[in-house]
């Protein structure tokens, strides 16, 4: 499997994948990093990873359609088999989807179908709940809506701050994440090699 991550900010998920495809805990070639922002550090862990990068904006290209097709000519490009976002901050449109359904998976920092979209680790926290979460799912052409793969409690605890809870969010993604790839692209291998 070739695989794309899309991400738009400090890539710290991304690195962590990168380290597993790197050594093959995760099975497939990490061929591609997208980034939204040219001047995110994921751009920098990428090109420490010797990851090929683009990078370009929506503005940039006039648009999320010509945004859009331009990305999926990039996915083309690179024979691109299947995506995992990582904190991609962009809902991603039907161009892209018709052509990976079911080969597209987010990782979102709450218990979904609770606090979709942004900022979900300080509406949790806000909220006075015990717990939040991490879920990894796949994508649909709704904002976090896509079929669950696989979730994880993380609690909020009586004297968390919102940093401490983030961190926290951040160390069960980096477990969790990683499995559910193994897993999928795993699984997807078996399949294509019938």
């Amino acid at each position: 499997m070739r695989v794309a991550i899309f991400a738009s900010g400090n890539g710290t998920n991304f690195e962590v994948l990168a380290k597993q495809f790197q050594d093959q805990t995760i099975p497939g070639d990490l061929v591609l990093m997208f980034c939204d922002h040219p001047d995110a550090k994921v751009v920098e862990r990428a090109h420490r990873f010797k990851v090929p990068v683009e990078t370009f904006t929506v503005k940039e290209c006039g648009g999320k359609q010509a945004y859009e097709e331009r990305i999926l000519k990039v996915l083309q490009d690179y024979q691109i088999d299947f995506i995992a976002l990582a904190g991609y901050m962009r809902v991603v449109g039907p161009t892209i989807l018709d052509h990976y359904d079911h080969r597209i998976v987010n990782l979102h920092p709450a218990w979904l179908p609770e606090y979709p979209g942004l900022h979900s680790i300080e509406r949790a926290f806000a909220g006075h709940r015990d717990q939040t979460g991490v879920t990894v799912h796949y994508i649909d052409a709704g904002l976090d809506s896509g079929p669950i793969i696989a979730q994880r409690h993380v609690p909020i605890l009586a004297d968390d701050t919102l940093d401490s809870l983030e961190s926290r969010v951040h160390e069960v993604e980096h477990q969790l994440y990683p499995q559910v790839l193994k897993a999928v692209l795993t699984d997807l291998t078996k399949k294509e090699q019938g």
